[in-house]
């Protein structure tokens, strides 16, 4: 069993009404990703000038920076119910026809993790999207029947993390596609000061900061880092959480100054220790970590990657030259490490 990993933003919330709480629920509150607001407004605007829902949305990115709260946000600013589902859900066509044909007059549909719908739903979905119509097959041989059911107009939301999964023809069905970013530490600390707000915690300016700094650039990992210091700050007294105490709270938890977890300390140290900074294979990493090579792939390494701590290779995975400065090692003396930074200090 793995230790819990506070700052993992593909892991949700265990206090699912609280973090509710926390989701804003205006386009003007949502913090951060400032082009793709504008350009929603203007998406908003035009729909809501014509009387005609919004066009279908697809949202990709990362986990953990909002595209559940941003399709919440896009139904609330639309007028519209909206109804939340997941593409692991449906397991055949007749699931799916029947959350398009629930009796509701303009609504949004959400559908989370849309790449993993299989290509028989697809399918049913395509003139849904296009016509406000589904086809139904009732009974089967000689006696089958074919009916079209129309639909009311709706707004199909879908959100995924792996947005080259998304077949071709599903994705040329989504009129507006939006692209979610990491944040800078800045928004970041904006993000975890309102949730303070509502949470009640005292927060000073280098408090917010620091718990920013730490939760990998996305507010899932920092309200959840948030939760975590005020409990510390509450059984220890401190009637106010600056950075001395989140920096003391946030060690206690085992996150470092990057961000990191004893997981990809570990990663890091072996990678160093054992194979002298690399080349080498995730599998000979998996079994010296004892872990699985999913879980190195989808859960330590992207971020590794992302802070410029590692790079995939087609050799293998390598420390970078800074990669070697965050442990505190010096590259071997020949090694891709040592020429770059050796190249970076003569640039």
């Amino acid at each position: 069993m793995r230790d819990q990993r506070w700052t993992d933003p593909g892991q949700q919330p265990a206090d699912q009404e609280l973090d509710t709480s926390l989701r804003p629920r205006r386009l003007d509150d949502f913090v951060g990703q400032q082009k793709v607001k504008e350009n929603l407004r203007v998406f908003i605007a035009a729909a809501r000038a014509r009387g005609e829902v919004l066009d279908h949305v697809l949202l990709h990115g990362p986990p953990g920076l909002g595209k559940t709260t941003l399709a919440q946000i896009l139904a609330h600013e639309m007028g519209l119910e909206i109804r939340l589902t997941s593409g692991p859900a449906f397991s055949n066509g007749a699931e799916l026809i029947a959350v398009l044909s629930e009796q509701a007059d303009r609504r949004a549909i959400f559908i989370d993790e849309i790449h993993r719908l299989s290509r028989v739903i697809e399918e049913h979905l395509y003139p849904a999207m296009e016509d406000w119509r589904v086809e139904l097959i009732i009974d089967k041989g000689p006696n089958a029947r074919h009916f079209n059911l129309q639909l009311e107009p709706f707004t199909l939301i879908g959100a995924t993390t792996r947005a080259g999964l998304i077949t071709p023809a599903l994705r040329s069905r989504f009129g507006i596609v939006c692209h979610l970013d990491f944040y800078p530490a800045e928004e970041l600390a904006v993000i975890v000061r309102r949730s303070a707000g509502i949470l009640g915690v005292t927060l000073a300016e280098d408090g917010a900061l620091e718990i920013a700094r730490r939760s990998r650039g996305t507010p899932r990992a920092a309200n959840r880092l948030l939760r975590r210091v005020r409990d510390f700050a509450q059984v220890d007294g401190q009637l106010t959480v600056d950075r001395a105490a989140a920096d003391a709270a946030l060690n206690r938890l085992g996150v470092d100054a990057l961000g990191l977890e004893p997981l990809d300390r570990r990663y890091l140290e072996t990678m160093a220790r054992h194979f002298a900074g690399g080349p080498v294979g995730v599998q000979n990493l998996a079994v010296s970590l004892g872990e699985e090579c999913d879980t190195l792939e989808d859960v330590v390494e992207p971020y590794l990657i992302q802070s410029g701590l590692m790079m995939r290779t087609p050799r293998g995975r390598e420390l970078t030259a800074r990669g070697w400065r965050h442990l505190g090692l010096q590259p071997p003396a020949g090694g891709a490490a040592a020429a770059g930074a050796a190249q970076g200090e003569l640039l």
